[in-house]
């Protein structure tokens, strides 16, 4: 990931060391009519959380947010990758997003679209979805941990390989393109995912 203040849709996507995938801070949608198609990030990139409907909260354990979450249900200590990169508080910084602003996004660009097809035009879209607001990891734990009720102080672990210290998308060409704008912020994304991680608790320990 190339060492930017700001991610762009002309960022160039390189490999992260950890994925080994191409990835970007935002959750990248590329479509045209005829078939629209996703170009998600890893998880570990893109921050995303929050719920619609609890019954339809996503149970599994896979960013910051529900890894946080396990570990608060377990009477353990929340894990930080790493403390020593170059940011304010040392901790790696994200872009966090909630799951219905991406709905909503995919929504907008989907009619942009289909206006596009009836009025006889072809249209492309590569679009980040994000706040464009960054977010520490130790800003996100202390926030669970008001939240959620909890005052469990972190545990510092050594860094993951191929971790960047910044990732935040800009949502500067979704806004002027679609009129589109994230309406949650970081409090209502853990609220809400919170909620939901309750409603499915007996499910998960079901297995």
């Amino acid at each position: 990931m190339p060492d930017v203040d700001l991610v762009t849709e002309d960022t160039e996507c390189l490999p992260s060391a950890r994925t080994a995938r191409p990835s970007s801070s935002a959750s990248g949608w590329r479509a045209r009519p005829a078939g629209p198609t996703a170009c998600p990030p890893p998880p570990a990139l893109l921050q995303r959380g929050g719920r619609g409907d609890p019954e339809l909260a996503d149970t599994g354990v896979f960013n910051l947010v529900p890894m946080v979450f396990e570990r608060l249900d377990a009477g353990e200590a929340p894990r930080i990758f790493g403390d020593d990169y170059p940011t304010p508080d040392g901790t790696c910084i994200r872009d966090y997003i909630h799951v219905a602003d991406i709905a909503d996004a995919h929504v907008a660009a989907a009619r942009a679209l289909a206006a596009a097809g009836e009025a006889g035009e072809t249209a492309t879209l590569t679009l980040n979805i994000g706040r464009g607001e960054g977010v520490s990891v130790r800003e996100m734990v202390n926030l669970i941990n008001e939240i959620t009720g909890h005052d469990v102080e972190p545990v510092v672990t050594p860094r993951r390989p191929g971790d960047p210290a910044r990732v935040v998308a800009s949502a500067e060409r979704i806004g002027t393109e679609l009129g589109w704008k994230a309406q949650h912020d970081v409090r209502s994304m853990i609220s809400s995912a919170w909620e939901g991680w309750g409603a499915n608790r007996a499910a998960r320990a079901a297995g």
